[in-house]
């Protein structure tokens, strides 16, 4: 099955520079339908109201973690399905065994480039 390139990708980050960078890297990779929310509860907000195909969240974010916005997704009916990659600087085993058990799609470790994103998109995703 072909990546549908024109899929809604939602990217939550409390540093407008990371959302930048993560947008633009996406765009690198061919995918332009790109919305942004500053934190898990914001996200959390976009996710409900409209259908995304993919979440792409940094783990340090105020007032809700990428953690706990992961758990409020895998909690959803609705959203229960949806591949969640989750972002961090912190590359602690602990980190990333709670972010498995918590139903983590992938996981990226920053500083990251276009190559490593197309990587564990195509992990999630497919080949594209």
């Amino acid at each position: 099955m072909a990546v549908d390139m024109n899929m809604p990708i939602l990217i939550v980050d409390d540093y407008k520079t990371m959302l930048r960078i993560i947008r633009n890297l996406l765009k690198q990779l061919g995918f332009d339908n790109v919305d942004e929310a500053t934190d898990g509860s914001a996200a959390l907000q976009k996710l409900r109201q409209k259908d995304f195909a993919l979440v792409i969240s940094d783990w340090n974010m105020e007032p809700m973690t990428g953690i706990e916005l992961l758990r409020e997704v895998r909690a959803d009916a609705k959203l229960k399905s949806m591949p969640f990659i989750m972002v961090t600087a912190e590359s602690k085993t602990e980190n990333v065994i709670s972010a498995k058990a918590a139903g983590v799609s992938n996981y990226i470790v920053k500083p990251f480039n276009a190559a490593t994103l197309k990587m564990k998109l195509s992990a999630v995703l497919g080949q594209f």
